[in-house]
């Protein structure tokens, strides 16, 4: 849950920061930390990085 409330964070204020500062790049920060989280969450499995990504992309 705190990882979604922090996610939602994240975008709130990019989203903030886009519409005051005017610059198109903070709306990529949310895909980027999304990107991030789930990077880390396959890192974190016992496994060997590979055969993680390949188990993941191999579920039918």
């Amino acid at each position: 849950m705190f990882v979604f409330i922090l996610l939602i964070l994240i975008t709130g204020v990019s989203l903030v920061m886009a519409l005051r500062k005017k610059k198109s790049y903070f709306l990529a920060v949310p895909f980027i930390s999304i990107f991030l989280y789930f990077l880390i969450e396959i890192i974190m499995v016992p496994e060997p990085f590979f055969d993680t990504v390949k188990f993941i992309f191999s579920l039918s």
